[in-house]
Formats: C-alpha cells, structure tokens, sequence
C-alpha cells in the first residue's frame, strides 16, 4: 500500500500500481467523472498514471489551470491527426497548450485555407466521436529516430536528436495516428468535448527568423459548447473592442512604418494620457512619494553593475557617445538608485518613495508588437522605495492598498499571482526566502487571495503580479510589486541605523499602470471606446439646428470651457439628426443641442451617452452636473 495526500490534507492508503484515474474514482465518483487529469507532487500528471510511492495528489477538472491546459494538449494532437488523415504528406512541427487553447505547427507546400480550417475541425469531431484512447509508449533514443524517419517527420526527428542524453523519449498513439511528446494528456479523444479553429498565422521553426516560416493553426477546445460559445461571443466582443481600431476612429494615436512599436500620440489621446498621469501623480503625493526623474541614457558600466547586462542585454538598445558605451535604458531602477546614493540617509527618513513617470525602451521582435499592447518605447509608472527589514510587511502592505484604490476608480476586478525565484537569479537562497515570506506576510495581513507562480520572479527578487479583468472578462497583467534585497548589495546602499552603524536597505520597486500606454489600450477596450466624462477626450459636443444660433452656441461654449469642460462644436449645415449620430459614434459623453427654443429660454436641449434625452437645461444646471461626475470620477461601465 501507498499513502496519498490529497489536497484538503487527508490521506488515502491504495494499493500501489493504483492509477490515478481509480483513485479518483475511490474519492469521488462524481470527481472521476469530471476529473481530466491530476497533479502528483505538483507536476501534471494524467489520468492513466500509476501510483508506486507515497505522493501528495490533486485530481484536476476542467476548472483548473492544469486541467484546462491537459484536454487542450490532447485537442493540439487532435488536430495533428485530422491534419495528417486530409493530408497525408504534411509534416508536422509542434503543438502546445497556450492560454485559452492550443496551436499546432506545420509545413504544407500549400496554404492553409479558411474553407481547409471547416474541412478540418469537421474531421476534428469524428475524432473526437471515435472517443481512441491516448496510450503513450517509450523507445530508445535510435529507435526513436529511426520510427519518426519512417514516418517521413523531420521536424520531430530534429527534436529528438536535440533531447538530453538522458531524456526519456516518449509517444503518445490514438488510433491510426501516433506522436512524439512528453504528455500528460486525457485518457481519450471524447473527452474533448467542444472545438473550434480558429486561425491560421505564420511560425518560424523553433522562433528562429533563419529558419522555414510554417502555418500556425490556433484553436481552442472546451468541455462544454455552451463554454465554448461563451468565449466565442467575447472573441467577437473583443473585435469590436480593439484599441487599434478605436485609437484610429477615436483619433488618439497612430503607428507608423518609419518607428514600428514606437507609438505617436495624438492631441485626444494626449488628453487622456495627460489626465492618467495627473490623477497618478495626485495619489502618490498623498501617499508620501516624492517625484523624480532620470536621464534615458546611462553608461553601460552602471547596467553590467545592476545585473541587467548578464540576465537583459538581448532586450537592450545601445549606443556610443566620445567613443564610450552606453545603454538607453530598459528599466528604471538604476537611475531611482543613483538618486538615492547622491545623499546619506538616516533611518530617521525611511521609508524614502521615489516615484518616476520613466521612459524605458526595450527590444521587442517585429512579430510580438501589437498597438499600444507591445511597444518598444513606453512609459513606466515606477515607484521604488528604500526601506529596512523591518518595514517590509507595512510597506508592502500599503503598496497593495494603494494599487487596490487606484484600480477601483476605473471599475477594475483582479487576481494576485505570487511569482518565486526563477533559475536565472542573482542573491542567496537566505535573501530570497526572506523576501517571499514578506511578500507573503503582507498578502495574508490583507486577506488577499493569490496563486503561486513558480519560477517567474524577477531575476533580483520574488514578486507579486496584479491581474486586471475587464468588462468582458479578460485578464491583463499590470501591477506588480517586487521584493529586492540585490541591488541594494550590487550598489552598496546603506543608512545611519539607530546603533550609529551603516545597514543595507531593501528595495521594492512596484507600478501601477505597468505602463501608461498598455493601459490606455486595455482602457480603451475596457470602455470600448466610451470613456467615461473624467477621463472622455471631449467631455461635450455643442451643435446647432441652424445658422442664426450661432451666437447663443458660442456663448454657451465660453461658459463652458471657462468652467474648465473639454468642448467641440459642430456648426455645419448639416441636418441635426446626421450631427447626433457623429457624436454617437465618437462616443462622446454628452451632446448639447441648439433650437430656437433653447435661445429663447436661454437653455440647452440635453443628450447623454448613456441615459439619452434629458431635456431642456439651464447651463449653470448642466455644469453642477457634469462637474460631479468628473469629481467624483463616475464610471460609465
């Protein structure tokens, strides 16, 4: 017998040889039914796994990150195998699970068509109907090759030929169809319930621009058609959405050939930006930070001093000035350190917060850049603050309340990820397991939930990640917090402690926004476009019937803008109904209109974005209104 330790901390003794899939089925019956594969000592497991030692064990369902990412695996191979029965003489590359669903690569001396992805999918669902069991076999490394060269399947042979030595090279067959990969997978194909295609892109072999371009086909698979038609409805939703779209109807900003990934902003997307950056700076000076800023340029030697040379350089652009190196800056940190250096400091100032609107440039390739999602060229709301050990838990306790506050007021939900030390690190194992418990003591101290993200820290400390979800239930990483007792070493920080001895500080740097232009686009799709008055470009769009109102217009318009209000007019000779309908689709908050009625009662007719006609007004009227909602930044949502 072996014990297993379930995830609620009780324990089961099974028969050893036991396969998961039958403890499943001891715990539960109605878990078995919907279990699609588990987690044995926290590594993804499958179903048909056998149990020969004592192991903690987490049967996994459809709910589960893990569980998500098995059945869309087996969805991946899914579709290699309808692929290879329309096309025998297809090679195929690699399929992976990716957030959301999967892909598969492949090398076809013809294009994939939109008419081929139906024929495809199609041929999917008979897969899937035949319900063949995944059975996965092992081989030496020669036989390995030798079957995979058989099969005429260079890419994977290629694969195999770069495995370690000692790495074990497995197949998994189902049915007439057999791949190489290392699993875990469902126990059949009628588990994947519901999938759809989605597209096909192009794919370098193995990301390398020197290499064969493939065809990328993505997809994506549920348990559910109901989940799956839910998702599709918020692709579309997301379509509609795009803040490249709407940056272009909206006139806030453009990309161009002669600067790709460096954005240029506009005069209404400055409006919004200027405002972001305001009600950014506000809060922080309420918070006790002190604003800064530092050059974009900085000699190379201060970045081989940071770490950044050894774990960022591929992400860096250089240059030379009197025939010495430099570095356009990446990140922010160094500079915040070399203000914090200039002086000495007593524990007496501690905690000191700097905080810096920076400018940062980073190397992206071509293909990951998208509007103001990727940039190369971005600002980064940073804020680093320079501590003691024993501040770490209250400080990051009200970073958390700070970023919290600022999320609400644009009617954000999120979630927190925890991220732990990476491989590529710098610092003692001591430093790190001091800086994850802060972290962690700070999180419970707030009864925040949070999952833990292993491995994905920053290379100098541990972190914590805030994911936004908007309206339509995306997720966007923004905000994050990280713990770094590094840099503080590498640049020999220190403060007059209260024993009248020199003491190491600690450093968190942590944002906000993430930057200012990613969150302008995910605001944008947030909103779609419909920002709400506080932050709207134009506030309010003022029009006539006719000629002779002019006058009245433009008074109206004097009173307003001298209340502070971002106005337009619109006096064409156009009919009002095709004016209304402009301003509608530029999705401005609130349109005035102009009668003869409205000049006589010294009034204006009233229409909102949202609530639609509210009449006739009196200006001062409309002002108190309109100037609550910008104070007390009313969402629109």
């Amino acid at each position: 017998m072996v014990k297993v330790t379930l995830k609620d901390g009780s324990v089961l003794e099974v028969p050893k040889g036991s396969k998961i899939g039958e403890v499943a089925k001891t715990i539960s019956t109605g878990l078995y039914k919907k279990s699609l594969g588990a987690k044995v000592n926290g590594k993804r497991a499958e179903l048909m796994q056998e149990i020969n030692e004592d192991c903690k064990l987490e049967i996994l369902t459809f709910e589960d990150e893990d569980g998500k990412w098995i059945l869309r695996h087996t969805a991946s191979h899914i579709l290699a195998q309808a692929v290879k029965r329309l096309y025998p003489d297809v090679k195929l590359a690699i399929g992976p699970a990716i957030d959301n669903g999967f892909y598969y690569d492949f090398d076809a001396e013809f294009s994939i068509t939109a008419e081929m992805l139906e024929k495809i999918e199609k041929e999917m669902a008979k897969i899937v109907k035949e319900n063949l069991p995944l059975e996965r076999f092992e081989l030496p490394r020669d036989e390995a090759i030798k079957f995979m060269q058989d099969k005429n399947e260079d890419y994977k042979v290629e694969l195999i030929e770069d495995l370690p030595e000692d790495e074990v090279i497995s197949f998994y067959k189902q049915g007439d169809f057999t791949d190489l990969c290392a699993g875990p997978h469902v126990p059949s194909t009628g588990k994947v319930k519901a999938i759809k295609l989605l597209s096909v892109a192009g794919a370098y072999w193995r990301g390398n621009e020197k290499n064969k371009m493939l065809q990328r086909i993505y997809g994506t698979a549920y348990i559910k058609k109901a989940d799956l038609d839910a998702y599709l409805n918020m692709l579309e939703e997301a379509k509609k959405r795009d803040h490249r779209k709407i940056g272009k109807e909206l006139d806030l900003f453009s990309i161009h050939e002669e600067g790709p990934g460096f954005p240029f902003f506009h005069p209404k997307g400055m409006v919004i930006r200027n405002i972001l950056e305001n009600y950014w700076r506000e809060v922080h000076a309420k918070a006790g930070y002190d604003e800064i800023k530092t050059p974009i340029i900085l000699n190379e030697e201060l970045w081989h001093q940071s770490g950044h040379w050894d774990h960022y350089k591929e992400n860096m652009y250089f240059t030379k000035i009197d025939e010495k190196d430099y570095a356009i800056k990446p990140m922010n940190c160094p500079g915040s350190i070399l203000v914090y250096k200039s002086g000495i400091h007593s524990y007496r100032e501690l905690p000191i917060r700097l905080a810096e609107l920076g400018i940062v440039h980073r190397h992206e390739k071509s293909g990951a850049l998208q509007g103001l999602m990727r940039v190369r060229c971005f600002t980064q709301d940073d804020g680093h603050l320079f501590l003691a050990k024993d501040q770490i838990e209250e400080e990051v306790l009200k970073v958390i309340k700070l970023i919290d506050s600022f999320y609400k007021v644009f009617g954000f939900e999120y979630f927190v990820e925890l991220s732990t030390r990476p491989e590529d690190s710098m610092g003692s194992d001591e430093d790190w397991e001091a800086a994850t418990n802060g972290l962690i003591g700070a999180l419970n101290a707030v009864g925040l939930p949070y999952k833990i993200n292993e491995g994905d820290g920053a290379f100098y400390g541990p972190k914590i990640d805030f994911h936004l979800k908007d309206c339509i239930g995306r997720t966007w990483q923004c905000g994050t917090i990280q713990l770094d007792f590094q840099m503080p070493e590498r640049f020999d920080l220190s403060f007059i402690a209260a024993d009248g001895e020199k003491h190491r500080p600690v450093m968190i740097h942590r944002v906000v926004f993430g930057s200012i232009e990613r969150f302008m686009g995910i605001l944008t799709e947030h909103y779609a476009g419909a920002f709400p008055t506080w932050l709207a470009p134009v506030q309010v769009r003022i029009m006539n019937i006719s000629e002779h109102q002019v006058e009245y217009l433009n008074k109206v318009v004097d009173i307003l803008k001298e209340e502070g209000l971002r106005v337009e007019t619109d006096v064409r000779n156009e009919k009002i109904g095709y004016k209304i309908r402009e301003a509608q689709l530029q999705k401005i908050p609130y349109m005035l209109v102009i009668g003869d009625n409205e000049v006589k009662e010294d009034k204006i007719s009233v229409r909102s974005r949202k609530d639609g006609d509210l009449g006739s007004l009196n200006v001062d009227d409309f002002v108190s209104r309109i100037k609550i909602e910008i104070k007390e930044k009313i969402n629109s949502l």
